[in-house]
């Protein structure tokens, strides 16, 4: 039986983690999988768009997703987390790892 992930749960978990792992301001690696679909890839970029964002992305050996990996300096776990829901909330089928 799977037990589902409450997201102000994991969200106050991933904080606590990154104030205890990080010295903030630090860089932080986003690695996100979408499907290929042009708005998708679009929007996810948009969001990270004009900050200073490193942006790679790879096919996947099927040719049906691309997945994103994103370096970007931010000034606390509050800014990693603001963008962890953005994307949530502006890209159907994301999956955030």
């Amino acid at each position: 039986m799977s037990k589902e992930i409450n997201p102000d749960e994991f969200y106050a978990k991933l904080k606590d983690q990154l104030i205890q792992t990080s010295l903030w301001p630090s860089l932080y690696l986003y690695k996100f999988i979408v499907p290929v679909k042009p708005d998708q890839s679009k929007e996810l970029l948009a969001i990270f768009d004009n900050q200073g964002a490193v942006i790679s992305s790879k096919k996947s050996k099927t040719g049906k997703y691309l997945s994103y990996s994103i370096k970007m300096k931010l000034k606390n776990p509050d800014a990693v987390i603001e963008k962890y829901k953005e994307v949530a909330a502006k890209i159907k089928g994301v999956i955030s790892l």
